[in-house]
């Protein structure tokens, strides 16, 4: 496989990605697919990014995420846990 194969499909392995994480957080299904909202609030973001509050944003943000993944996390162990038979 040539070079820009390999980086074309990373480049839309990642796009992919990204756009699961649209449809993790519940936006997709809270704009009802509405991209010019989804991508205002992505402007949004942006902006709030780039402004004085930006760091701040970030860290908060970045807190919320990690606790996100987290609990997803152990919602998913506990879903694959086999149930005990309770008699």
């Amino acid at each position: 496989m040539r070079t820009w194969q390999i980086e074309r499909r990373k480049r839309t392995r990642h796009l992919i990605e990204l756009g699961g994480l649209v449809v993790k957080a519940g936006i997709a299904d809270l704009t009802s697919d509405d991209r010019a909202v989804i991508y205002g609030a992505m402007v949004w973001i942006a902006e709030k990014l780039n402004s004085e509050d930006g760091e701040h944003a970030r860290g908060v943000w970045t807190k919320l995420g990690k606790m996100a993944f987290e609990m997803e996390g152990q919602a998913n162990a506990e879903q694959s846990q086999p149930q005990q038979d309770r008699a």
